[in-house]
Order: C-alpha cells, then sequence, then structure tokens
C-alpha cells in the first residue's frame, strides 16, 4: 500500500462531481480518492493492453500517468488498441494516447517517453514512479521491466494475451513473486509466435487490460486482495476464468543489474542462424516472380506455406498450400516432394520468414527451393495493390 501525505492532497469541486460515484464508495472514499489523485502510475505500451487500463486510469483519476512508446498508429491497430482513432494512423502513438486521455480527464499529468525502454534507460524512466504496468508483448522487454522493478522495490502488474486467450497477474508486490518465478527462462526464440503471426481476438486485450486496471487501483487505495501471488488465466472462447498459484523460487538468481535481454533471450544468436539459412536459400523478388508467371513457364511449383485461413484472405494465382506446421511434421515434405513432379520449387508466405523455415527443412530432405522476399505482402505492394494486406 503506497503512502502519500494526504493533507497534501485537495480535492476540486470538478474533482467531487468528476469522482462521485468513487467517493460514495465505502471502500474507496475520500481517502481512497486522494490516493488516486496522489499516484503515479507508468505504463510500458500503448498497444492492445496499454489502450484500455490507461483510459480506465484517467478516467479513475490518477494524478500522473507516464507512457513509454516508439510506435505509430498503424490501421491494423485499431482492430484492439481502442485509444486510437483512425485520425491518428501514421502519427506517435503516445501523443495519440494523450490526446484522448486528455479528453477523458484533462486534470491527469502525462508524461511522454518516446523512446525503446532499454537497459540503459529504464531505472530513470521507472524510479519517479509508483507503479508499473508492463502492456508489452515481447520476452526481452517483460525480462527488463521484470528486474527494473526488483531493483527499484517498484510493482508490476502484468498482463499478455495471444489468441483467444489471455493471463495477468502483479509481482514484486508485498514479498511476492516477481516474473522470473513464473518463467525463470525464456522460450526459445519463435516458439512463441507474436500476434502478428497467430492473430488476437481483438476484444481480449480489453478484458486482460481493465484487469490490469483494476489491480493497479486496487494497490493503490490499499482495499481487496491482489493478484500478488495468483496467476489468472482467461479463455475467451470457452468464457473460462482459472487461477494457479505462485509462489517466490527460494533459489532463484539474485537481479544485481540489468543486463542485455535480447542476448539472454536469445534473439542475436536466432537472427545469425536465420541469416545464415537465408544466405544458403535462393531468393528472388516478385517482380521476378511476375515476370516468371506472366511467361507462362510449367516447370515450377509455386509454394505457400501460410496456414488455410491465411490461405483464404488472399493468394498468389497459381500457388499451392502445404502449411509450414505440415511441413514442420513431415507429411508436409512428403506432399511436396508429390506435387514437385520434378518441377523446381519457389516458396512463399506473408513476408518471408515462414516460407525461408520451410525450405531450410525441406533442404534437409533434398528438395531445395527458392523463397520470394517478402511474401504475399510484398507482392500486394509492388504487383497486385488489390490483393489484401493483413
Amino acid at each position: 500500500m503506497l503512502n502519500p501525505n494526504l493533507d497534501e492532497i485537495q480535492l476540486t469541486k470538478d474533482d467531487y462531481e468528476r469522482y462521485s460515484r468513487h467517493l460514495i464508495l465505502p471502500e474507496v472514499g475520500l481517502e481512497g480518492q486522494k490516493r488516486l489523485k496522489a499516484a503515479s502510475v507508468l505504463c510500458i505500451g500503448t498497444g492492445g493492453l496499454g489502450s484500455p487500463l490507461l483510459l480506465y486510469l484517467a478516467a479513475a483519476g490518477i494524478g500522473r500517468i507516464g507512457i513509454v512508446d516508439f510506435d505509430v498508429v498503424d490501421t491494423s491497430n485499431l482492430q484492439r488498441q481502442v485509444i486510437h482513432g483512425t485520425s491518428w494512423v501514421g502519427k506517435p502513438k503516445i501523443e495519440s494516447a494523450k490526446n484522448r486521455i486528455h479528453e477523458i480527464n484533462p486534470h491527469c499529468q502525462v508524461d511522454l517517453y518516446e523512446t525503446r525502454i532499454s537497459s540503459e534507460n529504464a531505472l530513470d524512466i521507472i524510479r519517479p514512479y509508483d507503479i508499473v504496468v508492463d502492456g508489452t508483448d515481447n520476452f526481452p522487454t517483460r525480462y527488463l521491466v521484470n528486474d527494473a522493478c526488483v531493483l527499484l522495490d517498484k510493482p508490476n502488474v502484468y498482463g499478455s494475451i495471444f489468441r483467444f486467450e489471455g493471463q495477468a497477474t502483479v509481482f514484486n508486490y508485498e514479498g511476492g513473486p516477481n516474473y522470473r518465478d513464473l518463467y525463470p527462462e525464456p522460450p526459445p526464440p519463435g516458439m512463441v509466435p507474436s500476434c502478428a503471426e497467430g492473430g488476437v481476438l481483438g476484444i481480449l486485450p480489453g478484458i486482460i487490460g481493465v484487469i490490469q486496471a483494476t489491480e493497479t487501483v486496487k494497490i493503490i487505495i490499499g482495499q481487496g486482495n491482489t493478484l500478488s501471488g495468483r496467476l489468472m488465466l482467461y479463455n475467451a472462447l470457452d468464457m473460462k476464468f482459472r487461477e494457479l498459484k505462485l509462489r517466490p523460487n527460494p533459489i532463484r538468481p539474485v537481479i544485481e543489474k540489468l543486463i542485455d535481454y535480447e542476448e539472454f533471450c536469445g534473439i542475436p544468436q536466432a537472427k545469425a542462424e536465420e541469416a545464415k539459412q537465408q544466405m544458403e536459400i535462393q531468393e528472388m523478388t516478385v517482380k521476378e516472380l511476375k515476370a516468371l508467371l506472366d511467361s507462362g513457364a510449367k516447370d515450377f511449383l509455386l509454394l505457400d506455406v501460410r496456414n488455410p485461413h491465411e490461405y483464404e484472405i488472399a493468394k498468389i494465382p497459381g500457388s499451392v498450400l502445404v502449411p509450414l506446421p505440415d511441413i514442420e511434421n513431415g507429411d508436409g515434405v512428403t506432399q511436396v516432394k508429390e506435387l514437385l513432379n520434378g518441377h523446381r520449387l519457389i516458396a512463399h508466405c506473408k513476408m518471408g520468414g515462414r516460407s525461408a523455415k520451410a525450405l531450410a527443412i525441406l533442404k534437409e530432405a533434398g528438395i531445395v527451393g527458392t523463397n520470394v522476399k517478402g511474401g504475399i505482402n510484398a507482392w500486394s505492394q509492388e504487383v497486385d495493390p488489390s490483393v489484401p494486406q493483413y
């Protein structure tokens, strides 16, 4: 529980009107609303999770909100990142978020950090705030935020989402566990697909982000039982919540300083291996592929390794679908061999990464192919704009 000097906090006439529904709650009341006004919260990310939690923290009367983000609003964000609007596409997310926050609550102080949080700046950015809310979507940043919060003794309100499932908890609060107790070691790079690769139900981050906002408010006003020591799991398809107990690991390594989290998560090694594979795989541009298709040549197989529902969204004429998971389990390798029938192989996916991976697997089976650089997205941008980008 935070302990500000409430004698120095005064509510204005507008505050009394704005927060009247809080003030009549015995669990909040005048003292709780003063605590909210005195509190400072740092939100890392203004994406799917950051959008709803920022809206509700501002509406609740948090006096000072910090926002860390370096991205711009993209049309594909609008399906779930509800703090942003169409008029903000192409503009900085932090500016969009600040504008929307001040429409909800003009009295909220908003600090903007248009930068990528890193081991060099994390401690300085986090230090002035009472609570950190993690709205990030990658493992290196989650470990970084966790370790910085441990070093500075700040509560870390955590959430994550993927497809139809989400989870939330509170780390590093009143002697409770931290992120390293849940994930002592990061998964191998690429094992957990991003939302851009795997998709996410647009409503899902609203549920998890609002839970993060709720936990933040409870910590500030000192009411209720937080999720510290409990990992809440949510499945939107089944509409089920369940809970796992979390405990501090007595033998976990002591966090003494911030490290290179990209290195810790194996990102440079994975990128080097991917670059090595790509160097060993021949590439062609989408314009070269278009010229080949226009020539009427019949001596090649154009292989699409995306998932079936992606193939329904958009396809290159003449392509044949064999999804990467089928190639990985071996069934697809046999299928490709049958489809080739002595022809040469050209493979593509959405952006080129999965097809390169498929070609590396096929090469081990004695099948050499060419990768289409940039995938179907590049085809849409450079050859046929009528093909949807997704």
